[in-house]
């Protein structure tokens, strides 16, 4: 969508100062990032004011400048639009853009798994769609809008993902986005510290439904209870999936394949398919269940849809395998954690065949606020159930994850504590050896890569 300035000012009803006739390339609200011929939003978040970057976004060549105080002279070539909230214009001109564009849009949210799943849609209706997706999780109220102004007139459907920690804020995207469907993955205990209950939780993630616009079809996890109890709510159409419940689109005999993925089948009223999954864990079956559910639903034939499930690969750091010379294996899921991730990714250890000793790096687990420390607790008993070797606890409440451990019988030689994710690397490094797999999982606040960053720097690996 190549505007020109003077449709954008139009468009956001806001003054322009310049030549009105300027195409603009590209948008950004980062001068860092920030490419010739792109329009630059100064807006203001908890860290950064975009309006102490103007002559930057100048000297870069930028298209013009989105601003609503302060003064700048625009150079030849330049424009500046001023509006009364930058923000409020930025997802505004996104809205705009979108009804121009007016293909249909998938949103993607939950607790976990928003990333997984909307990779794993966009790849099976790339089947049959060009298909614009969120970049990353750029899921909030800046990424969002800048994913929908990328838009392409060629492209035909789009899945985005939407991300909240608080009341309000997935209704708020999907007043930008306008998404015809939705998916939910889950509600889990993340964010706690911002709400009072995980019910809370499950109401901020139900915005997404009501955010809904025609045909409303709602892609619904009916493994999960407050997922399943959203359909009562909701008056357009329900497409379930699940593995323990009842569903149109049911997993069944799900067979884990060590460090090779899982094999699956899917039964639905017609037929029963089979699929092999490239990323680990029941979890993640799961989330492939909804990008099938999404595929079949917009008319892709099922081998194409096994095609494109069995060609995916882990994102980076979220379930990468990493093979090391010396002969132990490293699962990186480093990215990110929360309890029932975290559990998921257990259990699937406690089931992993063909290693000498399992290994557990927990890192802390942020935002579960005042049931933090038992819900750390618990991990630590599930890893102490699943059997195995050792766990190393990395920063502040992790320390918990080590008290659960021995509640359920772990001797203090199988336990260790790290301050730090550096320190954690350190650790690890010393006492890895041959035959050991290694799970690494936590908060993305505690930068577990450090601890991927150490084993490399001490053995050669390769990507499984």
């Amino acid at each position: 969508m190549n505007l020109q300035l003077q449709q954008i000012a139009d468009a956001l009803k806001g003054s322009l100062t310049g030549l009105g006739d300027i195409t603009v390339q590209g948008y950004s609200i980062d001068t860092r990032t920030l490419n010739a011929g792109d329009l630059f939003f100064a807006v203001k978040g908890p860290r950064f004011d975009g309006h102490e970057f103007l002559q930057q976004a100048m000297e870069k060549k930028a298209a013009g400048v989105v601003i609503e105080r302060g003064e700048i002279q625009p150079a030849a070539g330049f424009g500046v639009v001023r509006v009364p909230s930058t923000v409020a214009a930025l997802q505004g001109l996104a809205r705009e853009v979108r009804r121009l564009w007016g293909g249909p849009i998938v949103g993607v949210t939950g607790s976990a798994g928003k990333t997984t799943t909307k990779e794993m849609i966009a790849g099976v209706l790339a089947k049959k769609y060009t298909v614009l997706r969120s970049i990353g999780n750029l899921n909030n109220e800046f990424g969002l809008p800048l994913c929908l102004l990328r838009v392409d007139r060629a492209q035909t459907i789009a899945v985005l993902e939407m991300g909240m920690s608080a009341k309000g804020e997935i209704l708020n995207l999907a007043r930008i986005a306008e998404p015809n469907e939705g998916v939910i993955t889950n509600v889990n205990p993340v964010h706690l510290e911002f709400f009072d209950s995980i019910e809370g939780i499950a109401a901020a993630k139900a915005e997404l439904l009501q955010g809904l616009v025609e045909p409303r079809v709602a892609y619904l996890n009916y493994d999960d209870a407050r997922v399943r109890a959203m359909a009562g709510n909701f008056t357009g159409k329900v497409v379930s999936y699940g593995i323990e419940s009842e569903a149109l689109f049911k997993g069944q005999a799900v067979r884990d394949l060590g460090l090779d993925g899982t094999a699956f089948a899917v039964h639905t009223a017609e037929h029963d398919h089979d699929f092999v999954l490239r990323l680990l864990g029941q979890h993640n079956v799961t989330n492939a269940l909804a990008a099938i559910a999404v595929g079949i639903s917009h008319g892709i034939p099922w081998n194409d849809v096994r095609d494109a499930i069995g060609a995916m690969r882990p994102e980076k750091k979220r379930g990468e395998v990493v093979r090391f010379d010396k002969g132990f294996a490293v699962i990186d899921d480093s990215y990110n954690s929360n309890p029932k991730a975290l559990t998921e990714m257990i259990r699937f250890l406690g089931r992993l065949q063909g290693y000498t000793r399992k290994i557990v790096v927990a890192g802390e687990m942020l935002e579960l606020g005042p049931a933090s420390a038992e819900l750390h607790r618990s991990c630590g008993r599930e890893a102490a159930d699943a059997g195995v070797a050792l766990i190393v606890g990395v920063q502040g409440e992790a320390r918990s994850v080590l008290k659960g451990a021995r509640e359920a019988g772990f001797k203090d030689d199988q336990l260790l504590f790290a301050e730090d994710s550096v320190d954690a690397g350190r650790k690890v490094a010393g006492f890895v050896r041959p035959g050991d797999v290694v799970l690494v999982k936590g908060s993305r606040g505690v930068k577990l890569e450090n601890v991927l960053s150490a084993l490399h720097s001490s053995f050669s690996s390769r990507e499984a």
